[in-house]
């Protein structure tokens, strides 16, 4: 397959090695034409273009990779839908809902799939989770609590990071309330309280989130960029998962235990370093390999990729009404109109 790359930042450099390492070619596109010519010459890219509609018109393309920052997904998926390409959107996918409706129905009126990159679910540690839920390890979940606390400099790398004010909400909040509905189902109802911990950022630095699914399980959701743990357990996110016959836990080192019958396993679920990546970036890098390969066999074989734009939209749901529940300091019914 061949493809087209749009943004050349910080975090193409783990799309291309992954695509390099599944075989799929890759042409490049960024305004800023000396970055994308610098990754081209690191992954043997064959062209490299400034403007994206020169790209479309010069090549002939399988999909489309876009990992630009979020002000220009919908003009670029667009574009993407009237060129009839396959696409991926680098998380967060919109900045309203208004206009993540629009991309989703952008692609769907074109009939291509959408797929929203980046996503904490294809994690090794979480697919193993993923996995003895559904083969009934620990019965019907009733409980999780999913964490993602840590003091690592995030802003080192990104640092307009520091200047945005919507923070952990919009740029992790993303993950985790995806994780939540990926093992406990869609949300019914949140009640989430923020605090701005550090005070050289503008938005908020923590979040604490309670959700009730309509299963009937309840989750509560924990993040932050500002805590002091020793050692931190960045970049993992940790979870335990309490059913109605036993337990599900994934604890820093990439400990899973399951606890059944008064009884606990437990096994490594450490994933492998890439070639070209290294720790403790490697939890990171390989699902950025699982989740592009997840998406040439969806193409392969016509299936809808996972999390696609639709269902992405749910979480975005979640993130604008945590800002809502916030700012009102009460919980908030999620209407489940989000797609």
């Amino acid at each position: 397959m061949r493809g087209g790359l749009i943004g050349c930042g910080f975090f193409a450099r783990n799309h291309l090695a992954a695509w390099r390492d599944l075989g799929v070619e890759m042409v490049l596109c960024d305004r800023a034409l000396d970055r994308a010519e610098a990754l081209a010459r690191e992954f043997g890219a064959k062209a490299v273009y400034r403007d994206a509609a020169a790209m479309f018109a010069a090549e002939r393309l399988d999909f489309v990779d876009i990992a630009t920052t979020v002000e220009s997904h919908r003009p670029l998926v667009e574009m993407c839908a009237a060129a009839g390409l396959p696409t991926i959107c680098q998380k967060p996918f919109a900045l309203d809902l208004a206009d993540g409706r629009a991309m989703v129905a952008a692609a769907r009126a074109a009939g291509v799939p959408l797929l929203v990159h980046e996503n904490f679910r294809w994690q090794a540690p979480m697919q193993a989770m993923a996995g003895l839920l559904q083969d009934g390890a620990i019965g019907r979940p009733a409980f999780a609590r999913i964490s993602f606390r840590h003091g690592f400099d995030i802003y080192a790398n990104q640092p307009y990071l520091a200047t945005e004010p919507r923070l952990a909400l919009v740029d992790v909040g993303v993950h985790v309330l995806d994780l939540a509905r990926f093992f406990l189902g869609d949300v019914t109802r949140l009640y989430c309280r923020t605090q701005r911990l550090n005070p050289r950022v503008a938005g908020e630095d923590a979040a604490t989130l309670v959700l009730d699914h309509a299963s009937g399980a309840v989750s509560t959701v924990e993040i932050s960029f500002f805590a002091k743990l020793d050692p931190d357990p960045f970049p993992q996110t940790l979870v335990r998962i309490e059913g109605d016959t036993g337990t599900l836990e994934v604890s820093p080192g990439y400990r899973l235990a399951v606890t059944t019958g008064g009884q606990t396993s437990v096994r490594s679920v450490d994933p492998p370093v890439p070639a070209w990546g290294e720790r403790p970036w490697h939890l990171i890098q390989d699902s950025v390999i699982a989740i592009q390969r997840h998406w040439l066999d969806c193409l392969r074989n016509g299936r809808e990729p996972a999390p696609s734009g639709a269902d992405n939209l749910r979480t975005l749901e979640l993130v604008f009404a945590a800002y809502d529940s916030a700012a009102r300091g009460e919980a908030v019914t999620i209407s489940g109109a989000a797609a």
